[in-house]
């Protein structure tokens, strides 16, 4: 797919959406947490850690990766309506455990993550949620829609299979290996729509 975006048309601007369970701890305290200092950059802020379950990405820029895809057939002001009744409509996940011993790079090495074992519940519902997007997108008049997820920017798919991570800060450099720490229990809980405000009105 080419032609959809153009450098002169400006980077796209408006609030992300995704689906995420918020990080409530990680370790016993949060000594555990600052401990991983010692690996990045700069450590994000506790109390916005959060682990994506499914990126959404600016709605306007989804639109128009659609409408490209669809050759104008469906165009934002039905489609964009329809994603925001789905995602609205989406069962709640419940807060759980998770596990994690090792921190790895993330966005092409830009980041380090916390990379964290999770229930198979946790998992089955990430599977049902991309599984969802399917049966909306084919809704919507898609086909080819695995090579559409995999391929819309805004979406930002890189690989068909989900790892549960929760980004903690900057990478100090481009070649950060992977490292192991010493195992961390991490509470998260129930999920939320990040900028659930900004959706439009079914």
């Amino acid at each position: 797919m080419t032609g959809s975006h153009h450098p002169a048309a400006g980077k796209p601007d408006g609030p992300r959406i995704t689906v995420e369970v918020p990080v409530l701890r990680v370790g016993a305290g949060a000594s555990d947490y600052d401990g991983l200092n010692r690996f990045v950059e700069a450590l994000r802020k506790p109390q916005g850690l959060h682990m994506t379950l499914l990126h959404v990405g600016i709605l306007d820029e989804l639109g128009r990766d659609i409408a490209a895809w669809t050759k104008g057939l469906s165009a934002p002001e039905k489609t964009l309506p329809e994603i925001a009744s789905w995602l609205t409509e989406l069962p709640v996940l419940q807060g759980f455990l998770g596990k994690s011993d090792k921190l790895i790079p993330l966005g092409g090495g830009r980041l380090m993550g916390l990379e964290v074992e999770v229930p198979q519940e946790v998992h089955d519902y990430q599977a049902l949620l991309v599984q969802g997007l399917h049966v909306l997108f084919d809704d919507l008049g898609l086909d080819n829609i695995d090579d559409f997820i995999l391929s819309s920017p805004a979406l930002g798919y890189k690989s068909p299979r989900w790892l549960p991570h929760i980004a903690v800060g900057k990478a100090r450099s481009r070649h950060e290996p992977e490292v192991e720490i010493a195992p961390v229990a991490i509470e998260l809980g129930d999920s939320q729509i990040r900028n659930r405000k900004a959706l439009p009105l079914p």
